[in-house]
Parts: structure tokens; sequence; C-alpha cells
């Protein structure tokens, strides 16, 4: 059980910094050098998508790292 949620933890993990990757500011360094070109838009398709699926992995991701250690707590005591 422990083994399997460990992997479980790694493609989380590969998943939340792949969904993270993905995501596009559009701006790079150049908000840093006073850009006075800031738009606000709702995100919507793919980007709506990647945003969405981050929040849930993080959130998986971090009830499965507590449930394993909950795990390896009750196991050693």
């Amino acid at each position: 059980m422990l083994k399997a949620l460990i992997w479980i933890e790694f493609i989380l993990s590969i998943l939340l910094i792949t969904a993270v990757m993905l995501q596009n500011r559009g701006t790079g360094l150049g908000g840093a050098f006073a850009s006075d070109a800031n738009v606000y838009r709702s995100k919507r398709g793919i980007e709506k998508f990647l945003f969405n699926s981050t929040i849930v992995f993080a959130t998986v991701l971090v009830v499965a790292v507590v449930f394993n250690l909950y795990l390896k707590i009750r196991v050693t005591s």
C-alpha cells in the first residue's frame, strides 16, 4: 500500500510540474522593466483547464502526502 502511494505521489508531482510549466504568463521579464501594458482578461479554453487542473493536482498531492504520513506514523506506533 505504501509503495503504491509513493508511486501515486510521484506521478502527481510530475503532473503538477507539467501543468505549472505549461501555463504561459506571456510577459517574461517585460513586467519587471516598467511595462504599462497590463491587460486583465478571463481564462478560457486550455488556459482555464490548466489552471483548474493545477489546483486539483496540488490538492490531491497534499492529501496523498498527509495520508502517507498518517500511515507511516500508524505503522511505526
